[in-house]
């Protein structure tokens, strides 16, 4: 018998008076089913004792069709937006009830419009956590993939407020070097001031931690460390510290990198970046902020607080400042440098590839770049006192020369140098330059002061002494307390970073000249290509070992001679009387 068949049964026998609970035991069924059989039977008749479908005939909390098919268009048009986004765009279009999160998204996988996937942790495991109000926290980092139409790959230097969300950095350069990353940090701290803290990682652009040698102090650990901001680093490898930042770049590789061709150029690529930026940080509502704009919650520094504590950014990071009006055009001016004398040789330029080990050797003289610039064309400007290295025609370093006039002379008479124009950052005479600067520094134990975040060598005859340099952006003076010049160097700053120094103040009158006179003494290089005179040591190299040397010495440089050639010319840094040893003597001796 059937189903239906046998509740039949069952029902005529409770009907024929056996009890039901007999009739629930035979049947191997409780004495409720017996009971709600016959209650069926005698609504409906046979037919009620049919099994019947459980499906609910309505659902008061069913999303609607219209609603659905809404959910479908603005996904398809907007494939960036999530469950909660479009949650929030309901809500704006006044559609009522408004769905759940999880009500959308079985939506988008019944269509087809998203995969699926496993969780695999549980939001409730992972422990957020923001400050309290905007400027408290900045985070930084830095992404690639801003690539150009000639093959080459950008960097972009990224910050954001922690509290806010708003981006404070958005930097396209074309290497993230330490200077790249500090002068655009420097360029935010100057737009919107100076936050309590700066959260990164652990890259050498940040931090020394984890260099080779010794740890020290990095440009951007110094320029916290000077504005009074707390520079914390992440744990190694753990780059959900930094995830507020870390999302960002997800967000732009999405919506904007991956969306469109190469770039042109590096302006190219900052003027799209800063237009996206616009609508992210003023137009865009964000989901970590309760669907708010990160703009609505980004409060800068007010402008009196800068006031009262000015940003204080290193001497050398001097492409912060707003770029000056082209100057008017000047009549060329013949090169500044030393005076030359009869058979020196002046300045020169030599072009070169940077090697694979990112060490250039020219003619002794090794020149660190670092393997990242391997392969880049430099140009090098030389004269025997200092040596520019130019990048792109903009100067990447300064170093002090270590060519003598007999190494320039024969760069020139291989045809693998040129003479060099007038030096890009001499502004003329020191004392006639109207924008010299002076400012105080005491000398320490090795003859050292710092300028500009870096260590300059006077000379270790002023150690302990408070003297008074003069800069104008070629050559530096060092006067004593009464003003007397006591030694002139090259400068080791452009005149852009004079005016920033600190401590730095408009130049006095020019220095008090000692009284004239030279001084000439003749001395045999040593077999390591040195010798000392006055108390100051100059090296020629190995090619001079064993040579006899006639030393000039005036009041600010020395001129060294072998036979009528002129060698080299050196500043003079010491005040010490010329004294020789004749042969067999032990007497000392002047010689004017």
């Amino acid at each position: 018998m059937s189903v239906v068949e046998q509740r039949y049964h069952a029902v005529m026998e409770v009907a024929a008076g056996v009890p039901v609970t007999q009739v629930a035991a035979r049947y191997g069924v409780s004495r409720q089913s017996v009971h709600s059989w016959v209650r069926k039977y005698e609504k409906a008749g046979l037919p009620g004792l049919a099994d019947r479908s459980h499906r609910p005939v309505s659902c008061p909390h069913r999303i609607g069709g219209e609603v659905e098919a809404v959910v479908c268009e603005l996904r398809r048009r907007h494939p960036g937006w999530g469950p909660r986004r479009l949650v929030h765009e309901l809500e704006r279009r006044g559609i009522t009830p408004v769905p759940s999160r999880a009500t959308v998204y079985r939506v988008l996988v019944r269509n087809a419009l998203v995969e699926p996937g496993v969780r695999k942790r549980r939001r409730s495991d992972y422990r957020r956590w923001e400050r309290s109000a905007a400027m408290e926290l900045w985070q930084m980092d830095i992404v690639g993939g801003i690539l150009l139409t000639g093959g080459g790959e950008c960097k972009m230097v990224t910050g954001i407020d922690d509290h806010s969300r708003f981006m404070v950095i958005a930097k396209v350069v074309e290497r993230a070097t330490a200077r790249a990353v500090c002068r655009a940090f420097g360029e935010a701290l100057l737009r919107f001031g100076v936050p309590e803290e700066v959260l990164t990682d652990n890259g050498k652009q940040f931090t020394a931690r984890f260099g080779h040698g010794r740890p020290g102090e990095t440009m951007f650990d110094r320029i916290c460390r000077e504005n009074g901001i707390t520079h914390r680093l992440t744990k190694p490898q753990s780059p959900t510290t930094t995830g507020k930042i870390e999302r960002f770049h997800q967000t732009l590789r999405r919506e904007l990198l991956d969306g469109r061709g190469p770039f042109e150029n590096l302006a190219t690529a900052q003027a799209a970046v800063d237009a996206w930026l616009e609508d992210y940080n003023r137009m865009r509502p964000h989901q970590a902020l309760d669907m708010a704009v990160p703009a609505s919650r980004f409060a800068p520094k007010e402008q009196a607080e800068q006031t009262t504590l000015p940003v204080v950014l290193p001497a050398r990071l001097d492409l912060v400042t707003p770029a000056a009006p082209p100057p008017s055009p000047q009549p060329e001016s013949v090169p500044v440098s030393w005076p030359l004398a009869d058979g020196e040789t002046g300045a020169i330029e030599v072009e070169r590839l940077v090697p694979a080990s990112g060490n250039l050797s020219l003619r002794g003289q090794q020149i660190w770049f670092g393997p990242a610039l391997a392969g880049t064309p430099v140009t090098l400007r030389i004269d025997v006192n200092r040596l520019h290295v130019l990048i792109g025609g903009a100067r990447h370093k300064t170093l002090p020369s270590k060519l003598s006039g007999r190494d320039l002379k024969a760069l020139l008479a291989s045809g693998d140098a040129r003479p060099a124009g007038p030096w890009p950052d001499d502004p003329g005479p020191a004392d006639d330059s109207a924008n010299a600067v002076e400012v105080d520094r005491t000398v320490n134990a090795v003859g050292y002061v710092g300028l500009g975040g870096d260590k300059v060598l006077i000379g270790w005859p002023f150690a302990g002494q408070r003297v008074i340099l003069r800069l104008d952006g070629r050559i530096l003076q060092v006067l004593d307390e009464q003003r007397v010049l006591k030694a002139t160097l090259p400068s080791p700053l452009p005149p852009s970073a004079c005016s920033r120094l600190q401590g730095g103040r408009a130049a006095g009158p020019p220095p008090l000249l000692p009284p004239p006179g030279e001084q000439i003494a003749e001395r045999t290089v040593s077999s390591t290509g040195g010798f000392v005179v006055a108390g100051q040591r100059i090296q020629l190299g190995r090619g001079h070992a064993r040579q006899i040397v006639t030393a000039h010495l005036d009041e600010t440089s020395i001129r060294i001679f072998q036979g009528t050639e002129l060698i080299t010319t050196v500043p003079r840094i010491t005040r010490k009387e010329v004294v020789v040893r004749t042969s067999g003597e032990h007497n000392r001796r002047k010689i004017v």
